[in-house]
């Protein structure tokens, strides 16, 4: 079946799709409600944490407690990104069906090879996460591979919603790789773009398209900058590379406000999930918003 064919045939499922059981979704992360929802859309999906908050620094509090005792299924990312909090959530919750290794327990960083595993891993590194780096939601190659996997466990916790949630999965599937084709023809333009960071919230998608990540205001990885780092990193040959300071919303704006008043470089300040926001309420919206803000920096370098 030709590609364009292929679209209409799938889209045009949406018209004959069976209602769909109410699933209870416990997602840890917003981008994991994201997907649920492109699955499941009449699931009752309840989201741990937002674009304001460090998803490493979650309190077990007792809605969330409650909201976990009520899931068929738990939805986080893994890689002991959550290993602050969701195991002791996990075990006041008593939810026999959410518990590792049970079915009603999905890790997506589990689904994925992950970037810069590390064999040895101790506290003079920072907060480094041995698995690699969880922060895989804005890979456009590695969602498709993710989405795949949930729709098989979805399926396997409702097999009477099969149909719908295999249609729910080809239509996402097309529509995703209608967006990536986008995507790379968009960083066709970012070539030679590079960025201060803090963490690696947009480190696969920055990889991906090819923008280097050349300074980091953080020492070491989830430490706060200090003011002897952000001294060190004026003198940082790779300072001279750097067109934009980048941090998410959740993180504290002033070291990236002390370096912008000693280089003058723009800051974008862009949420690191899925908001509530008509421009971020989709992973496919947020990244093509990140790409935007990229491509109007590029544009300005390119013009200064």
């Amino acid at each position: 079946m030709a590609f364009k064919q292929l679209v209409a045939a799938t889209m045009l499922g949406l018209a004959v799709m069976p209602a769909q059981a109410a699933l209870n979704v416990f997602a840890c992360e917003p981008e994991w409600a994201d997907l649920a929802r492109a699955l499941v859309p009449d699931a009752d999906i309840h989201t741990a944490t937002s674009a304001q908050q460090d998803p490493h620094y979650i309190e077990a509090r007792p809605s969330l407690i409650a909201a976990m005792r009520r899931a068929d299924i738990a939805v986080c990312t893994g890689a002991s990104l959550e290993a602050g909090w969701l195991p002791a959530l996990i075990s006041r919750a008593s939810n026999r069906d959410v518990q590792p290794g049970k079915p009603g327990l999905f890790f997506t960083a589990e689904q994925v090879s992950l970037h810069q595993p590390h064999d040895h891993v101790d506290r003079s590194m920072g907060d480094v996460h041995p698995e690699g780096d969880p922060h895989i939601h804005l890979d456009p190659d590695r969602l498709p591979v993710v989405v795949d996997a949930l729709a098989d466990r979805l399926v396997a916790l409702a097999p009477s919603d099969e149909n719908a949630i295999r249609l729910r999965q080809r239509q996402w599937q097309v529509r995703w790789k209608l967006d990536t084709a986008r995507w790379r023809q968009a960083a066709d333009n970012l070539g030679g773009l590079s960025v201060a960071v803090q963490h690696s919230t947009f480190g696969y998608l920055l990889r991906w398209l090819s923008v280097e990540s050349a300074i980091d205001l953080e020492p070491k990885p989830g430490l706060p900058p200090s003011a002897s780092h952000l001294s060190d990193v004026l003198s940082d040959p790779a300072l001279a590379r750097v067109k934009l300071i980048l941090i998410a919303t959740y993180q504290d704006e002033r070291p990236a406000r002390w370096l912008a008043n000693q280089t003058q470089l723009p800051i974008e300040v862009l949420p690191g999930t899925v908001n509530d926001q008509p421009e971020t309420d989709s992973l496919a919206e947020l990244i093509d918003h990140l790409i935007d803000r990229l491509a109007h920096h590029q544009k300005a370098a390119d013009h200064g």
